[in-house]
Protein backbone atom coordinates (compact mmCIF):
# COMPACT_ATOMS: atom_id res chain seq x y z
CA UNK A 1 0.00 0.00 0.00
CA UNK A 2 1.27 3.43 -0.97
CA UNK A 3 1.42 6.23 1.60
CA UNK A 4 -1.32 8.25 2.28
CA UNK A 5 -1.10 12.01 2.77
CA UNK A 6 -2.25 14.96 4.29
CA UNK A 7 -1.09 18.41 3.58
CA UNK A 8 -2.44 21.00 5.18
CA UNK A 9 -2.33 24.43 6.78
CA UNK A 10 -4.09 25.55 9.79
CA UNK A 11 -5.67 28.58 8.10
CA UNK A 12 -7.92 26.71 5.73
CA UNK A 13 -11.76 25.53 7.14
CA UNK A 14 -11.85 22.94 4.89
CA UNK A 15 -8.83 21.26 5.59
CA UNK A 16 -10.05 21.38 9.61
CA UNK A 17 -13.61 19.88 8.17
CA UNK A 18 -10.81 17.24 6.42
CA UNK A 19 -9.21 16.78 9.86
CA UNK A 20 -12.83 15.91 11.34
CA UNK A 21 -13.41 13.05 8.37
CA UNK A 22 -9.92 11.12 8.13
CA UNK A 23 -10.17 9.43 11.39
CA UNK A 24 -13.49 7.31 9.88
CA UNK A 25 -11.55 7.09 6.19
CA UNK A 26 -8.38 5.53 8.67
CA UNK A 27 -11.01 3.01 10.31
CA UNK A 28 -12.85 1.85 7.27
CA UNK A 29 -9.79 1.60 5.36
CA UNK A 30 -7.21 0.52 7.64
CA UNK A 31 -4.85 3.04 6.02
CA UNK A 32 -3.60 5.59 7.89
CA UNK A 33 -2.69 9.31 7.15
CA UNK A 34 0.38 10.85 7.42
CA UNK A 35 0.01 14.59 7.96
CA UNK A 36 2.24 17.10 6.30
CA UNK A 37 2.74 20.90 7.21
CA UNK A 38 3.10 23.08 4.27
CA UNK A 39 2.79 26.86 4.58
CA UNK A 40 -0.34 27.45 2.84
CA UNK A 41 0.92 31.51 1.65
CA UNK A 42 4.06 29.89 0.42
CA UNK A 43 1.95 27.55 -2.06
CA UNK A 44 0.22 30.45 -3.13
CA UNK A 45 2.98 32.32 -3.84
CA UNK A 46 4.85 29.43 -5.78
CA UNK A 47 1.66 28.71 -7.85
CA UNK A 48 0.31 32.29 -8.15
CA UNK A 49 -2.65 31.33 -6.38
CA UNK A 50 -5.38 33.06 -4.26
CA UNK A 51 -7.68 32.55 -1.70
CA UNK A 52 -11.17 31.35 -2.58
CA UNK A 53 -12.16 34.25 -0.37
CA UNK A 54 -10.06 36.80 -2.35
CA UNK A 55 -10.94 34.87 -5.71
CA UNK A 56 -14.58 34.54 -5.52
CA UNK A 57 -15.07 37.82 -4.01
CA UNK A 58 -17.50 39.94 -6.62
CA UNK A 59 -18.68 37.02 -8.11
CA UNK A 60 -22.33 36.53 -7.96
CA UNK A 61 -23.80 33.12 -6.56
CA UNK A 62 -20.52 31.33 -6.25
CA UNK A 63 -19.93 32.33 -2.54
CA UNK A 64 -23.36 31.39 -1.81
CA UNK A 65 -23.16 28.10 -3.07
CA UNK A 66 -19.62 27.69 -1.65
CA UNK A 67 -21.63 28.06 1.72
CA UNK A 68 -24.50 25.78 0.55
CA UNK A 69 -21.80 23.08 -0.03
CA UNK A 70 -20.15 23.44 3.26
CA UNK A 71 -23.67 22.77 4.78
CA UNK A 72 -24.23 19.82 3.36
CA UNK A 73 -20.91 18.75 3.53
CA UNK A 74 -21.23 19.60 7.80
CA UNK A 75 -24.62 17.22 7.68
CA UNK A 76 -23.14 14.82 5.93
CA UNK A 77 -20.74 13.97 8.65
CA UNK A 78 -22.76 14.82 11.29
CA UNK A 79 -19.78 18.02 12.20
CA UNK A 80 -21.24 19.98 14.99
CA UNK A 81 -17.96 21.36 16.64
CA UNK A 82 -17.23 24.08 13.25
CA UNK A 83 -17.43 28.03 13.25
CA UNK A 84 -16.23 30.49 10.70
CA UNK A 85 -13.08 31.99 12.54
CA UNK A 86 -14.10 35.74 12.67
CA UNK A 87 -10.83 37.02 12.88
CA UNK A 88 -10.24 34.67 9.44
CA UNK A 89 -7.82 35.03 7.67
CA UNK A 90 -5.59 34.44 10.00
CA UNK A 91 -1.80 34.79 9.28
CA UNK A 92 -0.56 30.56 9.94
CA UNK A 93 3.32 31.02 9.99
CA UNK A 94 3.66 30.89 13.70
CA UNK A 95 1.39 28.02 13.76
CA UNK A 96 2.69 26.12 10.88
CA UNK A 97 6.23 25.96 12.15
CA UNK A 98 4.66 25.27 15.53
CA UNK A 99 3.69 22.06 13.75
CA UNK A 100 7.06 20.88 12.76
CA UNK A 101 8.02 21.88 16.40
CA UNK A 102 5.70 19.71 17.98
CA UNK A 103 7.02 16.87 15.41
CA UNK A 104 10.30 17.55 17.38
CA UNK A 105 9.11 17.55 20.60
CA UNK A 106 6.65 14.25 19.61
CA UNK A 107 3.56 15.48 20.32
CA UNK A 108 2.23 16.26 17.39
CA UNK A 109 -1.18 14.60 17.15
CA UNK A 110 -1.85 16.43 20.17
CA UNK A 111 -0.88 20.17 18.27
CA UNK A 112 -2.62 19.44 15.53
CA UNK A 113 -5.89 18.49 17.28
CA UNK A 114 -5.87 21.45 19.64
CA UNK A 115 -4.62 24.43 17.63
CA UNK A 116 -7.41 23.32 14.97
CA UNK A 117 -9.90 23.55 18.17
CA UNK A 118 -8.44 26.93 18.75
CA UNK A 119 -9.04 27.71 15.08
CA UNK A 120 -12.35 26.15 14.14
CA UNK A 121 -14.30 25.10 16.72
CA UNK A 122 -13.50 27.82 19.72
CA UNK A 123 -12.33 30.37 16.86
CA UNK A 124 -9.77 32.81 18.04
CA UNK A 125 -7.50 35.24 16.93
CA UNK A 126 -4.44 32.48 16.54
CA UNK A 127 -2.18 35.14 14.94
CA UNK A 128 -1.55 37.00 18.13
CA UNK A 129 1.46 36.07 19.99
CA UNK A 130 -0.65 36.66 23.54
CA UNK A 131 -3.56 34.94 22.58
CA UNK A 132 -1.43 32.12 20.89
CA UNK A 133 0.44 31.70 24.17
CA UNK A 134 -2.88 31.54 26.02
CA UNK A 135 -4.75 28.60 23.87
CA UNK A 136 -1.29 26.72 23.98
CA UNK A 137 -1.41 26.99 27.74
CA UNK A 138 -5.32 26.04 27.90
CA UNK A 139 -4.28 22.86 26.27
CA UNK A 140 -1.54 21.65 28.46
CA UNK A 141 1.28 22.39 26.25
CA UNK A 142 4.50 22.97 26.14
CA UNK A 143 4.29 26.55 25.38
CA UNK A 144 7.62 27.65 25.98
CA UNK A 145 9.75 25.43 23.56
CA UNK A 146 7.55 25.47 21.29
CA UNK A 147 7.66 29.43 21.02
CA UNK A 148 11.47 28.56 21.27
CA UNK A 149 11.74 26.33 18.25
CA UNK A 150 9.78 28.35 15.88
CA UNK A 151 12.53 30.45 15.91
CA UNK A 152 14.78 27.90 15.02
CA UNK A 153 15.97 28.11 11.45
CA UNK A 154 15.74 24.36 11.64
CA UNK A 155 12.48 24.40 11.67
CA UNK A 156 11.82 27.56 9.88
CA UNK A 157 13.83 25.55 7.03
CA UNK A 158 11.66 22.33 7.55
CA UNK A 159 8.97 24.23 7.03
CA UNK A 160 9.66 26.29 3.91
CA UNK A 161 11.33 22.75 2.65
CA UNK A 162 7.67 20.42 2.77
CA UNK A 163 6.00 23.14 0.88
CA UNK A 164 8.66 23.66 -1.64
CA UNK A 165 8.14 19.50 -1.77
CA UNK A 166 3.89 19.67 -2.05
CA UNK A 167 3.99 22.49 -4.88
CA UNK A 168 6.78 20.58 -6.67
CA UNK A 169 4.74 17.24 -6.35
CA UNK A 170 1.58 19.61 -7.63
CA UNK A 171 -0.13 20.96 -4.46
CA UNK A 172 -1.85 24.31 -5.26
CA UNK A 173 -3.84 24.72 -2.01
CA UNK A 174 -5.29 22.91 1.13
CA UNK A 175 -6.00 20.38 1.66
CA UNK A 176 -4.28 18.15 -0.86
CA UNK A 177 -4.26 14.41 -0.47
CA UNK A 178 -1.65 12.15 -2.02
CA UNK A 179 -2.35 8.65 -2.51
CA UNK A 180 1.18 6.88 -3.70
CA UNK A 181 1.56 9.32 -6.67
CA UNK A 182 -2.15 10.16 -7.01
CA UNK A 183 -3.16 13.64 -6.29
CA UNK A 184 -5.93 14.64 -5.01
CA UNK A 185 -7.66 18.49 -4.14
CA UNK A 186 -10.31 19.76 -1.47
CA UNK A 187 -12.80 17.90 1.03
CA UNK A 188 -15.51 16.96 -1.33
CA UNK A 189 -12.28 14.73 -2.86
CA UNK A 190 -12.41 12.77 0.30
CA UNK A 191 -14.60 10.12 -1.42
CA UNK A 192 -12.50 9.82 -4.24
CA UNK A 193 -9.21 9.33 -2.06
CA UNK A 194 -11.16 6.73 -0.05
CA UNK A 195 -11.49 4.65 -3.39
CA UNK A 196 -8.04 5.54 -4.16
CA UNK A 197 -6.85 3.84 -1.07
CA UNK A 198 -9.07 0.40 -1.81
CA UNK A 199 -8.18 0.61 -4.64
CA UNK A 200 -4.26 0.14 -4.23
CA UNK A 201 -5.19 -2.28 -1.33
CA UNK A 202 -6.61 -4.76 -3.64
CA UNK A 203 -4.13 -4.48 -6.00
Amino acid sequence: MSAVEFHFDFGSPNAYLSHLVIPDIEKRTGAKFEYVPILLGGIFKLAGNRSPAEAFAGIKNKPEYERLEMSRFLRRHGITRFKLNPFFPVNTLMLMRGAVAAQTLGIFERYVDEVYRHMWADPKKMDDPAVLRAALDESGLPTAKLFELVQSQDVKDRLMASTQRSFERGTFGSPTFFVGDEIFFGKDRLRDVEDEIKAQQAR
